[in-house]
């Protein structure tokens, strides 16, 4: 591979193996005695189970082992639940509710997992699981989010009615309601962002091992960040420390969010292999995973923007229903919504905003992260409204977006839900898209079209979203004494193409060949610490990581040359991978 700097165009390392079949995913790996795990899932969105018979389960050929919500109660795994503590729009706390790895007394979701069946091989299991009897007593279901907030809509909980789980608010209610009592123009409109799921190249899968002789549990599974998947799987559920726990994640099939959590299957996997002995391979079908992967938005949005005669921004206000699911049990099935409302500023001088946001239980899966983290929900939300708002009063999308965007003598611009953009020329980037795309010219182009039988629209958006804020990432460099380097890094590899990346950084910053430099990730052994890979994070932050670290080893490096070199540390001077005396012929490698 050689020197390489930052940027340069290099093959990637990872396509040849990949592109042989020569990866390592979850379901490659067969461990010896392994044995199969399959879910028995809920077909009711909502309902009282009365009973589970698994007699005839636990002795159909093939069986080692048949879990219940019964032998959960009596193993005590626990359930994870929000760190965060939040409020409802009463003021009271917010509605949490713990998920179980099995159901025990209801099913609150079509795909909630009833029984973990284990045997010799996954047909053996699935047959297994025809002959487990539940006793279903359906009840009401709310699976949209109006019908979930509607006055006596039935409770996906008993004991909370209305079905609120939190609420979030943000901004100057006063000075938006200022606003808009002296506006000129009030556009409303009511957005619907409907539910959506992953369909990644490779599902979600785990093989879990157990060694009782150490109480050291093992898992291999299809997660965006290894070490909070431990943390989770001792914590919440094993209620161990976390060295009893290594969690691997080698290639990946795509991750988009759906994969930053951790499953029940995980656990259940773990817990298995404990009970049997053997390890426990689970590996989710299509059907499956549409039914228990991750969902994600499924909102409805009354939004108003306030203008003035001039058609400039006064004041915007939203309130976002968002249905959530039937369990708040992790924040991740919060934040979401909110997470990255300050979009709803965007690129526009809007003197006052008010933001609400109102999760409500409704019978579906869960939802969490999917690509751009809750940036596309505002965003999209904005540019509606003013292209709803351009229709409204007969102005141009693009010319009412130039007239209310913020111009660059007013950086750095701090907008009413407090970010700070430091700098930008939002206008000047319009300009050059208008006119790489013709804009000017787009009733000519219209109305040839139309006399074609077609019909030409166009569409405008400026955007601004923040990317690779969140959190730290981990990087440790390890030299070898036969000179090769090894790269130990929190963020996790799921098809960017990571181990090329960072060479790439390491070999610039110290000049040394990408062909001695070795990229591992993705196992708690191994790797110290780290968050993972999610929010277009990685590069910056992970790669920052290894930049920092390059330059403490420098630095240090400096520190011994100079000794051996005799000279002032300030003298020492580094440069493709060696140090010398400035000014002179004395260096070492």
């Amino acid at each position: 591979m050689g020197l390489y700097g930052i940027g340069q165009a290099v093959p990637r390392e990872e396509d040849p193996r990949l592109l042989k079949g020569k990866g390592r995913y979850a379901d490659d790996f067969a461990p010896a005695g392994q044995a199969r795990g399959v879910v028995l899932r809920s077909p009711h969105a909502h309902a009282v189970i009365g009973s589970i018979d698994a007699q005839a389960a636990r002795a159909a050929p093939g069986v080692l082992a048949v879990l219940t919500g019964a032998e959960l109660e009596a193993r005590g795994l626990g359930a994870q639940k929000p760190l965060q503590p939040r409020k409802k729009s009463d003021g009271s706390p917010a509605h949490v509710t713990p998920q179980p790895l099995l159901a025990q007394d209801r099913v609150r979701f079509v795909g909630q997992p009833v029984a973990f069946i284990v045997a010799e091989t996954v047909a053996l299991a699935k047959d297994a699981a025809e002959l487990i009897e539940v006793d279903y007593q359906p009840l009401a279901a709310v699976i949209g989010v109006e019908q979930a907030s509607a006055d006596a809509a039935p409770s996906v909980w008993d004991d909370n009615p209305g079905n609120e789980a939190f609420f979030h608010e943000v901004g100057d209610a006063a000075a938006t309601q200022a606003a808009f009592d002296k506006a000129d123009h009030i556009v409303s409109h009511r957005i619907v962002i409907n539910r959506i799921t992953t369909n990644s190249m490779e599902p979600r899968g785990c093989i879990g091992e157990y060694d009782p002789v150490d109480d050291q549990y093992t898992i291999r599974c299809t997660i965006q960040s290894a070490h909070r998947t431990r943390g989770t799987l001792a914590n919440a559920y094993f209620k161990k420390p976390q060295n009893h726990f290594r969690v691997i994640c080698d290639n990946m099939g795509g991750g988009f969010g759906m994969k930053g959590g951790c499953y029940p299957e995980y656990a259940l996997s773990l817990w298995a292999a404990e009970v049997t002995g053997r390890p426990v391979k689970w590996i989710s079908e299509r059907g499956e995973g549409i039914q228990s992967d991750e969902q994600a938005r499924d909102s409805v949005i009354e939004a108003e923007l306030a203008l003035d005669k001039q058609g400039n921004f006064l004041a915007l206000r939203t309130l976002s229903k968002t249905a959530m699911g039937a369990y708040n049990t992790s924040d991740r099935n919060v934040m979401p919504t909110f997470v990255a409302i300050g979009c709803l500023a965007n690129t526009y001088k809007t003197p006052a905003i008010h933001a609400r946001v109102m999760g409500i239980f409704t019978n579906t899966m869960t939802i969490a992260f999917y690509r751009g983290g809750g940036r596309p929900e505002p965003l999209f939300t904005i540019e509606r409204m003013v292209d709803k708002a351009a229709h409204e009063l007969g102005i141009d999308p693009f010319e009412l977006r130039r007239r209310n965007t913020i111009g660059p003598d007013a950086m750095p611009y701090k907008t009413p839900l407090g970010q700070t953009y430091d700098c930008g020329d939002f206008l000047k980037n319009m300009d050059i898209c208008r006119d790489a795309a013709g804009y000017d010219g787009v009733a000519a182009r219209r109305a040839e079209a139309r006399g074609r039988g077609k019909i030409l629209g166009v569409g405008v958006a400026n955007v601004c979203e923040p990317a690779a804020g969140r959190d730290f990432e981990h990087a440790q460099i390890r030299f070898e004494p036969s000179g090769s380097v090894t790269i130990f890094a929190g963020a996790m590899d799921h098809g960017q193409g990571h181990g090329t990346t960072f060479k790439q950084v390491l070999s610039a910053k110290l000049g040394i060949d990408a062909d001695l430099i070795r990229y591992r990730y993705g196992d708690t052994d191994a790797v110290a610490m780290g968050i993972g890979t999610f929010g277009s994070r990685t590069a910056v932050l992970c790669g920052g990581a290894i930049s920092v670290a390059a330059d403490r080893i420098i630095d240090k490096g400096k520190r011994i040359a100079a000794h051996f070199l005799e000279a002032a540390e300030t003298d020492i001077v580094f440069e493709q991978g060696s140090f010398s005396v400035a000014g002179t012929d004395k260096k070492m490698n």
